[in-house]
């Protein structure tokens, strides 16, 4: 249907589109066969319709929500997902399950500091499993990068906030490398292999990790190689190693579960038990340390205990001025090893 209409600029043709609900009962019947049976019930909405114009309800969702990336992803959307496993801080994916991560976990450690981390590329590098940097930093550690490249090391430059949430320090030195652990060796193990000059300091429950790590400084300077304790991993904290500055690279950790037994070893093997005390003993300035010599320290707290001093071949002391009851203990030990290197340093 349409109509013309006369005006300034010549005629207009209107043309009349019929609505649908002008439609006749013939175009009715005939767009009713077209249609899907039942379609409109299957949402649940009775007024649904599916013409051109038309489209069929939808559920309406807030203004927060976010639509789903596929239908899939809308019906899985609402099942619960188990929580991802703790890394430790280690970012990326794995897929190695959850108990075998915890196992590794178990054989490795964090190592951070300058000092401690080039000393550690020195000396095994194969250790080491993954690194990460600041930029600042990266330029003293060029080899170590090229190393790491070219043995499909993984290494990440990062920035400050990830490197303190990497390693769990403030104290990082720049650089923070996760390495397997050495574990220790036995005492029969240690003594196959010791020379005929040689100091071990045996360690009674002394937890401290800065005090270890300056003990272990201590013994890298003056000679010592083998650490006697009852838990080696002790000695791989990543704040012992930081402080020692290197010197933990030099030692042997030497495993026991009976301290008083592992020093009687020590003596069948020829060595002298030599323990320390604040106010008994030998003064150090004339006590005789041997060529093979077991340093025994205690505690930072209380010191050695009773059965521990029944095993003692020599009792020193260092004497001083009286106005503290003692010196921390990883200071006593850079004096006691002092001594010990003097009098047998030439031999």
């Amino acid at each position: 249907m349409n109509d013309s209409f006369s005006g300034k600029n010549g005629k207009v043709k209107v043309m009349y589109v019929r609505g649908d609900d002008n439609k006749d009962d013939k175009n009715n019947r005939r767009s009713d066969k077209k249609r899907p049976a039942n379609r409109s019930n299957d949402r649940g909405d009775k007024n649904a319709r599916w013409g051109d114009k038309d489209l069929p309800h939808r559920p309406v969702r807030s203004a927060n929500e976010k639509p789903p990336r596929s239908p899939w992803q809308a019906k899985l959307q609402d099942v619960s997902e188990p929580e991802p496993f703790d890394h430790g801080g280690i970012s990326g994916k794995s897929q190695i399950d959850p108990a075998q991560l915890r196992r590794q976990r178990e054989e490795e450690t964090k190592v951070y500091g300058e000092n401690a981390c080039q000393a550690l590329f020195q000396s095994r590098p194969d250790a080491i499993v993954r690194a990460y940097f600041i930029q600042s930093v990266t330029p003293r550690f060029r080899e170590a990068l090229r190393w790491m490249a070219a043995n499909r090391k993984a290494y990440h430059v990062v920035d400050e906030e990830e490197l303190i949430r990497v390693s769990g320090t403030e104290h990082h030195g720049g650089v923070c490398f996760l390495i397997k652990k050495r574990g220790g060796l036995t005492v029969a193990d240690y003594l196959a292999k010791a020379g005929k000059s040689d100091c071990v300091l045996a360690l009674e429950n002394v937890g401290n990790p800065h005090n270890l790590g300056g003990m272990m400084r201590s013994c890298a300077h003056f000679g010592v190689k083998g650490v006697l304790l009852r838990d080696p991993d002790m000695l791989e904290s990543g704040a012992a190693i930081r402080t020692a500055e290197g010197g933990a690279e030099h030692l042997t950790a030497i495993g026991i579960d009976d301290f008083p037994q592992a020093l009687d070893l020590f003596r069948r093997a020829g060595y002298t038990i030599v323990t320390t005390s604040s106010h008994k003993g030998t003064p150090l300035s004339e006590a005789v340390l041997p060529a093979k010599t077991v340093l025994v320290l205690g505690e930072e707290r209380d010191g050695l205990s009773d059965v521990t001093m029944k095993q003692s071949d020599v009792s020193v002391s260092i004497a001083g001025t009286g106005n503290v009851e003692s010196l921390n203990v990883s200071v006593a030990t850079g004096i006691l090893l002092a001594e010990w290197w003097r009098q047998n340093a030439s031999r």
